[in-house]
């Protein structure tokens, strides 16, 4: 029995007349990476469930978090002057890195190769994917960190939030198209990202100090490529395809208000968020950036697998998520400083997000589980020898 019935009856229903519909049109996966996943999933046992490929590629992106987040807490080893991250660590950040966007594509591939394919697994593997999000953005921020060369913690939280937006995007495209437009940015980032963990191990952070040209550095290359890609490519393909459904009279959602509806509660988790690092004051996310991070980034995830069910059962989408109501008032304690140890506030809140996260989670994994008879983690059925 799940721990909470967070899917609806309804919801139910309309996971039974689900068929996946996604549109993959980006060269670099088309040509090499899909051709490489076809290669790998041979490799793989065909009695190994898909969902557990899924979470151990996203239990490698945790790791790579844990691991910088124990050498590299605060984003400082970077900077002049202070002690850096072991180049093996860099070392494992990259080959962790490309194993998680490995097993993030070969996922799929064995659901079909062992006929097992379910919308739980397509649930399961977005709904890591919302919350991956925040792991890698943390981790890559390392490699530049906060010193005179870096970037600063307040551009990297708005940074994050590009991200966020951008990967939400596509499940709001899927949300009136019914067509899961897959982001070009991702495959082209993923591959980078691995890439300059690896490079960051031979030549060290020093080298990401000078210039590219003139005064532009590479931190500023960093943030450029990530703004420029969301508003140059992902926002205006997604603006195209929605409009393009609604010229088609195939658009889901009729209304404007139903067809952004959506982002109500991502805005809503935004101003939230927002509010207390501007208004903090022990100026939060100077004293605690990775954390502050975490509960952004854990909190946005929530809110964004629950607009995933609405999409993939066809059912009208959440106008608020409950997530943001205690956050409410905990926000005020903290910018009226009525609750003086403002960290200590946070790290409660964040303790509390995820553990909520978790629990969404597992119940949801639990309710479709036993409403499609199938075993989340192996290709047995429930009760069989």
């Amino acid at each position: 029995m799940a721990l909470y019935e967070y899917v609806t009856q309804e919801q139910l229903a309309g996971f039974d007349k689900y068929k996946y519909s996604a549109v993959d049109s980006n060269p670099l996966s088309v040509y090499v990476m899909h051709p490489f996943w076809n290669f790998v999933v041979k490799f793989l046992p065909t009695w190994l469930a898909p969902n557990l490929i899924t979470f151990t590629g996203f239990m490698f992106l945790v790791l790579n978090f844990l691991m910088l987040a124990f050498y590299d807490f605060d984003f400082t080893a970077s900077a002049a002057g202070h002690e850096h991250v072991p180049s093996w660590v860099w070392v494992a950040a990259g080959i962790f890195n490309f194993l998680a966007y490995t097993l993030d594509g070969v996922d799929g591939k064995q659901a079909r190769r062992t006929n097992s394919s379910t919308p739980l697994g397509e649930l399961f593997d977005h709904g890591l994917d919302s919350w991956a999000c925040i792991f890698f953005v943390a981790t890559v921020y390392s490699i530049f960190g906060r010193g005179e060369s870096g970037v600063g913690v307040a551009t990297l939280y708005y940074i994050l939030w590009v991200v966020l937006f951008s990967f939400i995007l596509s499940h709001w495209e899927k949300y009136n198209t019914g067509i899961l437009f897959l982001p070009w940015g991702y495959d082209v980032s993923q591959v980078t990202i691995s890439l300059v963990y690896l490079v960051t191990a031979v030549v060290g952070v020093e080298t990401w100090y000078q210039p590219i040209l003139l005064h532009f550095l590479y931190r500023d290359l960093f943030t450029f490529m990530i703004i420029a890609c969301s508003f140059t490519v992902t926002l205006p393909m997604s603006l195209y395809n929605v409009l393009k459904a609604h010229r088609s009279n195939t658009l889901k959602h009729s209304s404007l208000y139903e067809a952004f509806l959506p982002f109500l509660s991502p805005v809503l988790l935004f101003i939230l968020s927002t509010i207390w690092v501007v208004y903090s004051p022990s100026n939060i996310l100077e004293l605690q950036p990775r954390t502050f991070y975490l509960m952004v980034g854990t909190a946005f995830a929530n809110v964004t697998c629950k607009l995933i069910v609405c999409q993939m059962s066809n059912t009208r989408c959440q106008a608020l998520s409950w997530l943001l109501l205690p956050m409410t008032p905990v926000v005020l304690l903290a910018v009226t400083g009525v609750f003086s140890n403002e960290t200590l506030l946070l790290y409660l809140w964040t303790a509390a997000v995820i553990l909520a996260h978790i629990h969404y989670g597992v119940s949801v994994v639990q309710q479709l589980s036993g409403h499609f008879n199938i075993l989340a983690f192996s290709l047995k059925k429930p009760n069989s020898d």
